[in-house]
């Protein structure tokens, strides 16, 4: 299976083209959005030389089911998802943040904590915490989103001090963030699984207020396998977990964190297909569904026509 690294269509009312770190989006009269989750993979905001097979169906098609899941809470951007690899939605301002939340010590976090820092995006965390633990209660640790390079961690009090979005918006940002973790940890416990920790991102049309992007998939978020989480924290041993961070993990003990004149390690053809393995394992795990894999011939035809035909009907 041939894994899809870029697409370079032309639809008709085409007005713009974005291409980002996974996904190429594609902008059509200026009202919607026809989003292409490619089969790109990145690690510490470095876009990886290998494309990963099955991965940009994986996360489209759990974005989808999530997203559906959630709308009672608030509303997001999707219209439709013509094809297992594309979601066509609203055209939404984005607001320059996106809302981290964590219920455990893991992944970057773990890391400052590990590095003597006791504040997280100005949220103070208790002594005596181990990688892993689940915190008291929630804490939200936004970043500034970036056009390009890393994104950077940054407090509440920065981000209404700097008005990058005002405290009205920010405190329903908040609100739709706690309750989005609240849904997708009873769903992820359903299926056996622990949501850690994930991040969500808003736009707005007027003053309407929408879920964008994509929620609760191996990009965005870090499971935990439920059964034996106690057991291995008490015995300190590694979790079980289903999430990038075997990637990044992989990277680091290879020598890569995405710094200037670091090389990213070989992708061999032994590690393209267990990372592939791996989210297809997450797609099943959290969806309890099997994994149907669309394995046409032509994939790069097949989404170009599938967009053709749900942009007919949106016009």
């Amino acid at each position: 299976m041939k894994a899809i690294k870029e697409t370079n269509f032309q639809f008709p009312g085409q007005t713009n083209f974005y291409k980002g770190k996974v996904r190429d989006v594609y902008t059509i009269s200026n009202q919607f959005m026809a989003m292409v989750v490619t089969d790109r993979i990145s690690a510490f905001d470095v876009v990886l030389p290998e494309a990963i097979p099955f991965k940009g169906q994986v996360l489209n098609q759990i974005a989808a089911k999530f997203l559906d899941a959630t709308k009672d809470i608030v509303p997001n951007w999707v219209l439709a998802v013509p094809d297992e690899m594309v979601t066509i939605g609203r055209i939404c301002k984005p607001f320059k943040v996106e809302m981290v939340i964590r219920g455990y010590l893991a992944g970057h976090a773990w890391r400052e904590y590990s590095a003597g820092r006791r504040h997280v995006c100005g949220v103070e965390l208790p002594e005596g915490l181990k990688e892993n633990d689940k915190l008291p209660q929630p804490i939200i640790t936004p970043t500034t989103k970036a056009a390009v390079g890393h994104d950077e961690d940054i407090s509440k009090a920065d981000i209404l001090a700097k008005g990058i979005v005002s405290a009205e918006d920010y405190e329903q940002l908040e609100q739709y963030t706690h309750a989005l973790f609240q849904r997708g940890t009873e769903i992820a416990a359903a299926s056996g699984l622990i949501l850690v920790d994930t991040k969500y991102e808003f736009g707005k049309v007027a003053d309407q207020i929408y879920l964008i992007d994509e929620i609760h998939t191996p990009d965005s978020s870090r499971y935990f396998y439920a059964e034996g989480y106690q057991e291995r924290q008490d015995s300190g041993t590694a979790q079980k977990q289903l999430s990038k961070e075997f990637v990044r993990k992989w990277l680091i003990e290879n020598g890569f964190q995405g710094k200037e004149g670091q090389v990213v390690p070989e992708m061999t053809p032994e590690i393209i297909q267990s990372i592939s393995e791996r989210y297809i394992e997450l797609y099943e795990q959290i969806t309890g569904d099997k994994f149907i894999k669309n394995e046409s011939q032509d994939v790069s035809s097949r989404i170009e026509s599938n967009i053709h035909e749900c942009l007919k009907s949106l016009f």
